[in-house]
């Protein structure tokens, strides 16, 4: 529970909010200390109303005060502790106007206010609690014992006894305990539970892989790079638990409405009092002041964004997809154009060399000799292509990069450049380079010397899915654009390929940035952008909503980015979008209706239309409803006209997902 919605203080161990952090099963709603103490203050009440039909005064006077206390007690020790360290909130409106219709005599009022509170207060902390709880259930996908490789015999461990180094043996369906690298072995690894990849990945000795993955066929030996209580698995689950606390912009309007709220609502109720004493009778305006106190609470108001949010950031990684917390959630929801960054993010960032066309006099051979010499320490994406299509290549001597343009070195003793071909003029092989541009290719000029040896072509396909997340993100109203560094001719054509329209190339980093910016004002609206999350980092912290890809074990992409994509698959985003969006739209209906039941309540609750009994109940029902509301942004619905990934179930979670409870 908030504290500025009912000013409790700290949960204690048997709260519903306070589970172990390894617990994997919600408890019951009927164990919940809380719930019991409703119940039985709404039991007790209800005996005291039927006492009363019975002609029984004295056992209903006597339930109705049980009662109260019942209900009392879910409220009130929280609420004094809290003005012990002078805090208040919608509690200590709730326990004044409880001792108020209890020294007036209102016994039976103060039963009923007593009761819908409690059980008001018991829903809202369970809800909040069973969201958490399946966030934290990403952490049970980690096996209950892991087979390390210790001193040349096997050894079963508990998962928290892993050390960094230690060799997990992992047979054909078991799941991976930590983070590492494959030394050896070779299998299918399915990650669709933590990144929402539906295909399984092919790995081997020096690949990587992560927590909670299901290995194929094969048996792995994995050297750990990282222990359980470290591993990506549970810094996912901390990023995300901490961005459930971060309050977007209407959670701050929420809070900013609330807090001056309370105390402003006593001084209405003192003043309702007060003055209607001048006029009528002191007792009956002071009444009416209790009354005009719970009116006025705004503790639906206060927990309709936080339950929203707790709810729509857990389901996202369901997706894959990590939201940093209310305010990119919001941001997200109401984002219009989303900026796509080419190498990585629509192209599969296997680029391959398609096609090698040498000079007259030079061999194919020779060109790829020169220009793998000069990539041989590089880390640019070209670079491994070019290496692969020439394995064991001589490293040039004196290698220099020009930003923007490629390389210069010295290659057997004479002087060779790699690079653009508006760096590097082609000469007379300059209707190749647009050959190979117009089929989508990035052309790479070598030069020797002073002799221009060829042109090397290198392709990065897209990826299957791109297309179709375009057309899904046209299809809700998004704009896309396509933003790259590569030239205009390869941008096109990629861009042609996957349907968008809008397309800007031969792009530096700071110009992209500039870019997004112009995006904003064009547009009027927020920008989101997506990237790699290291390339492309001016421009993310540019965008209204930056989105790493393919963020899985990247510390920085998930540190960093308001949002990351876990696995590589496009069609996450308008998924992500179209969830964000309607979280936003539960969160202004959330909003309305707790502010429409305040202004109406307080003015009909000060002429005395209303007794306490009846605003309880319109009150504590509202909360209810809005908790109930904000619930419902937990829920992943399947985006229309969209294929959903292959192997994915309608609510959007993992097979493996269903698999890893059933294990437990």
């Amino acid at each position: 529970m908030s504290a500025d919605c009912c000013g409790a203080d700290a949960p204690r161990p048997d709260a519903p909010g306070h589970e172990d952090e390894h617990e994997d099963r919600p408890r019951p709603l009927w164990q919940v200390r809380e719930v019991r103490l409703a119940a039985a203050a709404g039991l007790l009440a209800g005996g005291g109303f039927a006492a009363g039909l019975l002609g029984a005064p004295t056992a209903e006077l006597v339930l109705h005060a049980l009662a109260a206390a019942a209900g009392g007690v879910t409220f009130v020790p929280g609420t004094l502790r809290a003005l012990w360290r002078r805090r208040i909130g919608v509690g200590t409106l709730m326990t004044i106007a409880l001792a108020g219709a209890l020294v007036l005599g209102q016994v039976a009022e103060a039963a009923m206010l007593a009761f819908l509170f409690s059980i008001s207060e018991a829903l809202e902390d369970y809800s909040l609690a069973r969201t958490r709880r399946g966030l934290r259930a990403l952490l049970a996908l980690v096996p209950e014992r892991v087979m390390v490789l210790r001193g040349g015999r096997e050894t079963v461990l508990a998962p928290e006894e892993l050390r960094v180094g230690d060799r997990m043996l992992v047979r054909a369906g078991e799941r991976v305990a930590s983070d590492g690298v494959v030394v050896e072995g070779r299998s299918g690894v399915d990650t669709s539970a933590i990144t929402g990849e539906s295909m399984p990945v092919e790995v081997g000795p020096g690949t990587e892989v992560f927590a909670g993955s299901i290995n194929g066929n094969g048996v792995l030996t994995v050297e750990a790079t990282a222990t359980v209580a470290d591993n990506s698995l549970a810094k996912v689950v901390r990023t995300v638990e901490d961005a459930q606390q971060r309050k977007g912009a209407r959670q701050r309007i929420a809070d900013r409405i609330s807090r001056p709220l309370v105390p402003g609502v006593m001084v209405l109720a003192a003043l309702v009092a007060g003055l209607g004493a001048l006029f009528g009778d002191p007792a009956s305006w002071l009444e009416r002041s209790l009354v005009v106190l719970v009116a006025a609470a705004p503790c639906a108001l206060a927990i309709s964004v936080p339950v929203t949010v707790i709810a729509a950031v857990g389901a996202a990684t369901r997706l894959g997809v990590l939201v940093k917390g209310g305010a990119a959630l919001e941001t997200l929801g109401a984002v219009r154009t989303v900026a796509l960054d080419k190498t990585g993010t629509l192209t599969r960032n296997s680029p391959a060399v398609v096609e090698v066309v040498p000079a007259e006099g030079t061999e194919a051979r020779q060109v790829l000799a020169v220009a793998a010499a000069l990539e041989a320490r590089s880390e640019h994406p070209l670079a491994t292509a070019i290496l692969a299509a020439a394995p064991e290549p001589a490293p040039a001597r004196d290698v220099t990069t020009v930003p923007g343009a490629g390389l210069r070195g010295t290659v057997a003793g004479t002087a060779a450049r790699l690079g653009k071909p508006t760096w590097l003029a082609p000469g007379p092989l300059e209707p190749e380079v647009t050959r190979l541009q117009d089929a989508g290719a990035t052309v790479a000029v070598v030069e020797h010397g002073t002799t221009v040896l060829g042109v090397i072509g290198v392709r990065d396909d897209l990826r299957p899915e791109a297309a179709e997340a375009v057309r899904s993100l046209g299809a809700t109203g998004v704009r896309v654009t396509m933003l790259t560094g590569d030239n205009t001719r390869t941008a096109t054509a990629l861009a042609a390929e996957a349907g968008i329209a809008e397309v800007h190339a031969e792009l530096r980093p700071q110009d992209k940035a500039e870019l997004v910016e112009r995006l904003r004002g064009r547009h009027r609206g927020p920008v989101a952008m997506v990237g790699d999350g290291v390339n492309d980092a001016p421009a993310l912290a540019t965008a209204d909503v930056g989105i790493a890809m393919g963020a899985m074990g990247t510390d920085v992409a998930v540190e960093t980015a308001d949002v990351a994509l876990l696995g590589t698959d496009l069609r996450h985003l308008p998924q992500a979008l179209a969830h964000t969006r309607r979280a936003r739209g539960i969160m202004l209906q959330n909003i309305a209706l707790s502010a429409a039941i305040v202004l109406a309540l307080v003015p009909l609750a000060a002429l005395g239309v209303l007794g306490l009994a009846t605003v309880v109940f319109i009150h504590e029902l509202a909360e209810v409803f809005v908790i109930g509301n904000g619930v419902r942004a937990g829920r992943l619905r399947p985006l229309a006209g969209a294929t959903p990934p292959p192997g994915r179930v309608t609510t959007g979670e993992p097979r493996a997902w269903h698999g890893a409870a059933a294990t437990r």
